[in-house]
């Protein structure tokens, strides 16, 4: 999530003079300004309009639009973009756009407050109930479209793609799946320091470019098919290599059990073609493809392994994924906070391959 900073000037005596001068803070340039302007597609400027300290206002991306099984409407973002880190109460306006592209101040109303599983339960998801005649229905995504209906499952080196409040339309390739990832959330908006928090089996995209402060809360999509784009996972955190997103099975169930009816994507019926698995690049990003059986091998290595790497000081996250960019061969991969004293590490693992990856911290942004 993006914070924005607000300084307040004391004037003499009886009278005060606020003065609101916005610092951009965590954020870059967008990859299309229409995604923090006044816009009724989805993957735009969002948030909880309580969002907000004596010195910041935060805000994130109202990902996608989901129907439960009455037809009622709901944005899907994530709970420390829309429930304030299991802070709200039902019916906690949520406007559109953020805090953070009004000047902190209130813009229109979009939808309602609903539900959030906990931070801790292993998604950071949340919905928001849509007001008639504010957002579009059909769930378009702002540089997407239409959406199909039908999730997919997320496999290292499938293409993916994204729309979000700072970065706009992006896309990459999943880097590692079956992620265990140690995400860091701030007490409150704007502040430093807070909790961790450990997430298992994340979605994790390897790019520099894909996301940044701010675009929490976008629909990670399929990109294999110009027609298709089906739900992939939720995005929620990230650091300056690294996006990583709750697969979005796990979050449509852990909504649905939370709001007690099945919550599902407002979209198309499509499905991308199928076809017998052959190794190949990625139309995207050049990550090989890795088959189902080399990863269901590896990830029987990792479960073994993945607590005992995870306490090893400065690993804050491990999961599987290729050897190497144009590997087709699955390994281990295990992330390592760069700016922590070296950690030991083997360079394999019962015969497993290990690649190393040294990031930032990995933030709730």
């Amino acid at each position: 999530m993006i914070k924005l900073r607000t300084l307040l000037l004391v004037c003499a005596l009886l009278a005060s003079l606020v003065c609101t001068s916005l610092l951009t803070i965590g954020g870059r340039a967008d990859g299309g300004p229409n995604h923090q302007v006044l816009n009724n597609n989805y993957g735009v400027s969002g948030g909880n309009v309580n969002d907000i300290s004596r010195r910041f206002c935060c805000s994130g991306t109202l990902g996608s639009l989901v129907q439960d099984t009455t037809g009622a409407l709901y944005i899907l973002s994530n709970n420390h973009v829309l429930a304030r880190s299991d802070q709200a109460t039902v019916g906690e306006d949520i406007s559109q756009p953020g805090l953070v592209d009004n000047n902190c101040v209130a813009p229109r109303i979009v939808a309602d407050f609903t539900t959030a599983p906990a931070l801790g339960s292993n998604v950071d998801a949340a919905l928001a109930a849509l007001r008639p005649g504010t957002m579009n229905t059909t769930g378009a995504i702002e540089d997407i479209g239409t959406i199909s209906s039908v999730v997919k499952l997320p496999t290292v080196g499938l293409a993916v793609a994204k729309s979000g409040r700072t970065t706009g339309f992006t896309t990459g390739t999943i880097g590692s799946i079956n992620t265990s990832v140690s995400v860091r959330y701030p007490k409150s908006c704007g502040a430093n320091g807070g909790s961790a928090v450990t997430y298992r089996n994340q979605v994790v995209i390897n790019s520099s470019t894909f996301s940044a402060g701010g675009d929490s809360g976008s629909l990670i999509v399929s990109n294999n098919s110009a027609s298709c784009h089906q739900p992939v996972a939720l995005l929620f955190a990230g650091s300056s290599t690294t996006t990583i997103g709750n697969p979005i099975s796990d979050v449509l169930v852990a909504l649905s059990a939370k709001l007690g009816l099945t919550v599902s994507f407002v979209g198309g019926i499509c499905t991308a073609a199928t076809t017998a698995f052959e190794p190949k690049l990625s139309a995207v990003g050049g990550q090989v493809e890795l088959s189902p059986l080399a990863v269901e091998r590896v990830t029987g290595v990792l479960r073994a392994v993945e607590r005992e790497i995870m306490a090893r000081p400065g690993v804050i996250g491990i999961g599987v994924g290729a050897a190497g960019k144009l590997s087709n061969e699955a390994a281990i991969v295990i992330y390592v906070d760069r700016t922590a004293p070296p950690a030991d590490l083997p360079t394999s693992i019962e015969g497993v391959k290990v690649r190393t990856i040294y990031t930032d911290p990995i933030i709730a942004y």
